[in-house]
């Protein structure tokens, strides 16, 4: 991003510890950006009046303030520079805070390796270069998208972080990657990505790069020549040009095979293409939104894509998270899933139990979002005004008196939900009485009640 004679990619570090400071500021100049350092508020914004910068990542805590005192300092004297707040655990209230004011994302310290700092840092000025060069092209300005999608609701401050970022990127017009387990929902939020860009009036492409031949998703992609329909009166199109001006959803993208992978990179270095078997280039108007299971940049993964076009498509990547780590979002994905149904199949009235509640935050959910969708609809064509556990589609804990599941189990699931989440709050009642939807008093009561009071 070119500012005036301003270098791109220039960032102040703001932290208090000079040994962590050296450290990440060696990680971003290895890089390529030009990094300041600050060790308070006060050096901040004495920089700020000294030089413009395109990012600014600081501490929470720092010696005269905190990082968000220097946001609003930056957000006064250098609007339109990025922000980025650097948290310890157990502070995400101030995170989310930080993302309301604007920021374009935080990351938790202790940081366990360089890749989030530089996946963030690269996030956040790719982000930054677009919506530079949107406004430089005459076009209003990409602005954060409250709302992402009505039909994907969150609770859970990892999901709402997500869905902020998706928010600030869906404007901007650059490639996007979604990181995922199957199920979290990542075709639905590419769609909501796309409704909330400057394509949205243009049509949505979905490829399913792993359930086609290598010969099928060429074909799919770019289009089959001509001849293929001789005597028929239409000509039948790829992806590339059904989808022009829109978007084009590349789900599985590590399954693409190695030709199209040459001739996709040509797509986007070029933005023009030829059908399959044809020598006449074509105009390439697509955004790219692609979706894998797995962080294809991990060594793990590594050589599924071939790297030149897995840095373009994943100019900025996104990690999904699983259901099972964001529990609270259970509940909310339910009643909204409970509502269509109930629409869908004539049953108005329809609810659930607590005791189904309890059994529905105490699954695994290794199908994720689908799976839940799927086990709530079985249930509304099985329940009849009020959803039992015995409606679900996953057995539930046998209780003393098999005639009386539904009622006993309630004690059973209920103290099973409150041992999940103490363990995943690391034995923090106030935490886990919060993801539960109860006061610390009645967690405490409950504690003694089923003689847990020593976990």
């Amino acid at each position: 991003m070119q500012q005036g004679n301003r270098a791109a990619g220039l960032i102040l570090l703001v932290e208090a510890d000079p040994l962590l400071r050296q450290q990440l500021a060696t990680v971003m100049k290895s890089d390529g950006y030009e990094v300041s350092q600050a060790p308070d508020v006060a050096s901040a914004q004495s920089a700020f009046r000294q030089r413009r910068f395109d990012l600014v990542i600081c501490e929470l805590k720092l010696p005269d303030g905190d990082g968000l005192l220097v946001q609003r300092i930056c957000q006064e004297a250098q609007p339109g520079s990025g922000f980025i707040l650097l948290t310890e655990i157990g502070t995400m209230a101030a995170a989310l805070e930080a993302l309301r004011r604007g920021a374009l994302d935080y990351l938790e310290k202790p940081l366990q390796s360089p890749a989030p700092l530089r996946r963030t840092v690269r996030r956040a000025i790719t982000l930054l270069a677009s919506i530079a060069a949107n406004s430089a092209g005459g076009g209003d300005a990409p602005r954060a998208t409250p709302g992402l999608c009505g039909s994907m609701v969150a609770r859970d401050p990892r999901m709402l972080h997500v869905l902020d970022l998706l928010g600030k990127a869906a404007p901007a017009d650059i490639p996007l990657m979604l990181i995922g387990e199957t199920g979290v929902g990542k075709e639905i939020l590419a769609r909501c990505i796309h409704l909330h860009s400057r394509r949205a009036g243009k049509p949505f492409v979905t490829v399913h790069c792993a359930s086609l031949s290598p010969a099928l998703v060429e074909v799919e992609l770019f289009g089959p020549e001509r001849s293929a329909f001789a005597g028929t009166t239409g000509q039948r199109q790829g992806a590339l040009e059904r989808a022009r001006g829109g978007t084009v959803f590349l789900d599985n993208v590590g399954d693409l095979p190695p030709s199209v992978q040459l001739r996709l990179l040509r797509v986007l270095r070029e933005e023009r293409f030829q059908r399959s078997g044809e020598v006449e280039l074509l105009p390439a108007d697509v955004r790219f939104i692609s979706a894998t299971e797995h962080d294809l940049e991990s060594g793990a993964h590594e050589g599924r894509l071939e790297p030149d076009l897995l840095a373009r498509l994943s100019a900025f990547p996104i990690e999904i998270p699983p259901l099972r780590d964001r529990p609270a979002d259970i509940d909310v994905l339910a009643e909204q899933f409970l509502a269509s149904a109930a629409a869908k199949f004539g049953k108005p009235g329809l609810h659930l139990s607590e005791a189904a509640r309890l059994l529905l935050r105490s699954h695994a959910w290794p199908g994720n979002v689908r799976e839940l969708e799927n086990a709530i609809e079985r249930a509304a064509i099985l329940g009849d005004g009020e959803i039992l556990p015995r409606h679900l589609p996953f057995a539930a804990p046998q209780a003393l008196d098999p005639a009386a599941a539904d009622t006993l189990n309630v004690h059973v699931l209920e103290r099973k939900a409150i041992e999940e989440a103490l363990r995943r709050h690391g034995g923090n009642r106030t935490h886990a009485a919060r993801e539960l939807g109860i006061s610390l008093r009645t967690l405490q009561y409950r504690l003694k009640e089923f003689g847990l009071t020593r976990t």
